[in-house]
């Protein structure tokens, strides 16, 4: 192919693209007409680039072409768009979290990621997975996988823990438990005994659900998690899942964190037996007068001098007690919250009693007696309950630690409550729409490895999982094709946000 100029009947210059053969010239791209040196000029370089673009041999002299790919923005035409950015950023975090190297399960990353970006069904997830990334996987693969996914969970846990490891520098020193539900859109349960009625943390006693229980490092980051059936009660979750956790991995020295639900004395003595070491909150209203008495006495915050309670602020002290070593501490803002809350429920109390509309239950009322005709103001509740305003206490068996130092560590429990809030509210974890055990176990895995993504993202980049979605979503690769040689070009888009750019800096930084 060559470019020939001609001049036309109107003495303008045609420019095209031809092709000579049989002592004939064939006519194969008509480029267009100018009037002018400059419009020349630009035709011929079009010409030029469509001979380069579609000629199946390149030039002997290429120098005598110009070789810039240059496009005509008029020649242009939108024809698609991608979110190629989201799926290569969150790709990367699967990887890093180790769980690329489990049998190359492409579908429980990809239902993972889906997790993040878009949570609903497992079909929906599919059909937005070819929609988004052209990524596509039938009904049939889908259930087929679905059911037996729940068999890695051993494997992603070593992974969570190996990256712990790496990055956070985790030790199996210290880590911390707790427990939530999840309930199904239904009242009926299943011939399986798995969902099943309890006590919802979610205000839905009576509907179907399953029990959580979830291991997290001090950073909050995931490492281990246990399913069980709906009425477990939370309190006989707790002695399972951490002593398979420590025999797991073979731990020696371990305390674990969890809140005052997991208390008993069977639990207590269950982990003095297996060598565990814990730090559990105390429930100071099932204390015996005595010992809420001594811890009164310690901390002396009787209610009667409020600047002198202002400067006990931060007081702590210790009793012993059948369950281990109480430790208490006194907050002055904690005082005044108790306080308000108690002044309250003793005014609700007195004008019920008042109104004599006693069917009600309140906490500072009681039957006067055995007969139950007659209710009347709790007194010595009211007496307990001032004794106790302000303090709370947290039980342990370590012996080596300052109070200081284990109410810091219960106050970092928060962390695992917060990975709870992004399972259930950012991921949106509620099987709603399966009933088989395997397949519910399936899910609470994939939400596992999406918590695990997300939770790294966020203790790397520091911003919250929500906001990371949201600007890597915004970034598409956008498709354009050149109706003049009808090639298609890609072209991403550039954020100019400037934590975008930190993300992606971080991004391309991480990956070296």
């Amino acid at each position: 192919m060559r470019i020939r100029t001609t001049k036309t009947a109107s003495k303008n210059i045609a420019v095209q693209v031809v092709n000579k053969g049989s002592h004939k010239i064939k006519v194969i791209k008509h480029i267009g007409t100018a009037r002018n040196d400059n419009e020349l000029q630009k035709l011929v370089e079009k010409a030029q680039k469509y001979i380069l673009q579609t000629s199946i041999t390149h030039p002997l002299f290429p120098e005598v072409f110009k070789q810039k790919q240059e496009v005509e923005v008029d020649n242009l035409e939108f024809t698609d768009t991608y979110h190629t950015l989201a799926y290569e950023f969150l790709s990367h975090f699967y990887e890093r979290c180790g769980f690329g190297q489990l049998d190359k399960n492409e579908l429980l990353k990809d239902l993972a990621i889906m997790r993040i970006i878009e949570p609903c069904s497992k079909l929906h997830s599919i059909a937005l997975l070819k929609e988004y990334f052209g990524i596509y996987y039938g009904k049939t693969i889908l259930y087929e996988k679905l059911r037996g996914m729940r068999l890695l969970k051993d494997e992603i846990e070593k992974s969570a823990i190996v990256y712990a490891e790496k990055y956070f520098s985790f030790d199996f020193s210290i880590v911390f438990y707790d427990v939530t539900t999840l309930y199904f859109e239904t009242f009926k349960e299943d011939q399986e005994e798995f969902r099943k009625p309890g006590f919802s943390k979610d205000n839905k006693s009576n509907q179907p659900q399953i029990v959580i229980g979830l291991i997290v490092t001090k950073e909050g980051f995931p490492v281990s998690y246990d399913v069980f059936a709906g009425n477990t009660f939370e309190g006989k979750t707790f002695i399972p899942t951490i002593i398979k956790f420590k025999n797991t991995y073979e731990i020696k020295n371990l305390t674990v964190v969890a809140d005052s639900a997991m208390i008993s004395y069977p639990n207590i003595q269950s982990l003095i037996k297996n060598n565990l070491s814990y730090i559990v909150g105390g429930r100071l209203a099932s204390l015996k007068q005595k010992e809420i008495e001594e811890v009164n006495q310690k901390l002396d915050s009787k209610e009667e001098n409020i600047k002198k309670l202002k400067k006990k602020d931060g007081l702590s002290t210790r009793i012993e007690t059948e369950r281990g070593t109480l430790i208490c501490d006194f907050s002055f803002k904690r005082y005044q919250k108790d306080k308000r809350e108690m002044d309250k429920q003793i005014t609700k109390a007195k004008k019920l009693l008042e109104e004599n509309e006693g069917t009600k239950r309140v906490k500072f009322i009681k039957n006067k007696d055995d007969e139950k005709t007659e209710q009347v103001l709790n007194t010595n509740l009211i007496e307990k309950t001032k004794l106790l305003l302000g303090i709370k206490g947290y039980y342990t068996n370590l012996t080596d630690e300052t109070d200081k130092t284990i109410i810091d560590h219960y106050h970092s429990l928060w962390r695992v409550e917060k990975a709870f809030r992004i399972a259930k509210s950012d991921l949106e974890a509620r099987p709603i729409f399966l009933h088989k055990k395997e397949s519910i176990e399936s899910h609470i895995l994939i939400v596992f490895v999406s918590l695990c993504m997300s939770k790294a993202i966020e203790l790397l980049t520091n911003f919250s999982i929500k906001k990371v979605r949201d600007m890597i979503w915004k970034i598409l690769d956008i498709e354009f094709t050149d109706t003049f040689t009808k090639k298609n070009y890609r072209k991403r888009m550039v954020s100019k946000e400037n934590k975008m750019v930190e993300l992606l800096t971080f991004l391309k930084l991480s990956k070296n």
